[in-house]
């Protein structure tokens, strides 16, 4: 009753990322401020918009995933792996293969390091939510049991009983 079924792996790759982020967000600000004048007017909205919704996505995506992985919450563990898969994810990878956006090698490496961090997450924090669902599914059903034997269902035995009776009288005539 007492297993601990959080994941270390995840735990350790999140610890990681709390520091690498503000280093992806700065190299990647500095690159935008470079290459900026050399924009497309719509990549430069796009740019800034993604910058700020990333930003605001990767602080609530580490925050859910330490509270969900540590306290092993299924919710917020549930809620980091969606905005880590549907949202996240597909955010750098935008950051990473449009060349409409002139990426630079220091904007290429970083986005590729977030890249290696949102995919083991990813694939880790699936597994934790697998171990952890299980794990409450097990101890819903042994509290349903318990409750059962404190608490019978008036005739729920004695159906079972009278099945058995039936069944005795009926191998006995034979």
């Amino acid at each position: 009753d007492n297993e601990i079924v959080s994941s270390l792996p995840l735990q350790m790759s999140l610890y990681f990322n709390v520091y690498f982020f503000p280093c992806w967000w700065l190299s990647t600000v500095v690159m935008l401020y470079l290459k900026y004048p050399d924009l497309s007017d719509y990549y430069k909205f796009i740019l800034v918009t993604v910058m700020i919704l990333a930003s605001l996505i990767e602080v609530i995506r580490l925050y859910l995933g330490y509270m969900g992985n540590l306290q092993e919450k299924v919710p917020e563990l549930a809620g980091f792996w969606l905005l880590s898969l549907l949202l996240q994810l597909p955010v750098i990878l935008f950051l990473l293969f449009n060349e409409g956006l002139k990426i630079q090698p220091l904007e290429r490496a970083v986005h590729t390091i977030f890249t290696a961090f949102l995919t083991s997450q990813v694939i880790a924090a699936f597994f934790a939510l697998k171990r952890m669902v299980n794990k409450l599914a097990t101890h819903f059903r042994l509290n349903e049991f318990d409750q059962l034997e404190e608490h019978p269902v008036p005739g729920f035995y004695r159906l079972g009983e009278e099945g058995r009776a039936a069944s005795v009288a009926g191998r006995g005539s034979c």
